[in-house]
């Protein structure tokens, strides 16, 4: 799977919440969530545990940059990942716990994060399919960055991992 992200640091959280209602976004949940990383040679992989949901493994390729951008994913299951990597090979690099408020507009998730020790996050993610193009992604990406732009911080390349792992204190 495929979509085109972008992630900055948020100013004002309230008023992003306003912003996703003025655009007619629903909010679609909010969950407590924690990140395990595994260290691996090629790609990202992470497993999801989020209080009520199965356990997800996002295995993931995408550049580091601070602009809006390409990432190649899969969400795999425990046993998908269990068969991919087994259990004991991976290396537990760290974890991130964070509140995820998810906003639905259209198909463009919208991610209102609060990540412990790192602050708050807003993720604009659109989804790549036959009827989407990458070049629709972005258009849809840079109308979300203008409409948000009064309350965006800087723009993050990284993912929050990398983030977390700038500061050994915040590693666990």
């Amino acid at each position: 799977m495929q979509n085109i992200e972008f992630k900055a640091e948020l100013r004002d959280l309230p008023a992003a919440r306003q912003q996703c209602q003025t655009l007619g976004a629903v909010e679609a949940g909010r969950f407590e969530q924690v990140d395990t990383y595994f260290r691996l040679t090629d790609g990202r992989l992470k497993r999801r545990e989020s209080t009520g949901e199965p356990t997800q493994w996002i295995f993931y390729h995408r550049p580091d940059r601070a602009r809006p951008r390409m990432s190649n994913f899969s969400i795999l299951s425990d046993e998908e990942a269990r068969r991919r990597w087994g259990t004991h090979s991976l290396t537990e690099w760290l974890r991130v716990t964070k509140t995820r408020e998810l906003w639905m507009l259209d198909s463009v998730r919208i991610h209102l994060d609060l990540v412990n020790r790192l602050g708050t996050f807003i993720e604009f993610e659109a989804p790549v399919s036959k009827t989407r193009s990458v070049e629709r992604c972005h258009e849809e990406i840079a109308v979300l960055r203008k409409t948000f732009m009064p309350i965006l911080g800087e723009p993050v390349s990284a993912s929050y991992s990398d983030l977390m792992a700038l500061d050994p204190a915040s590693s666990t």
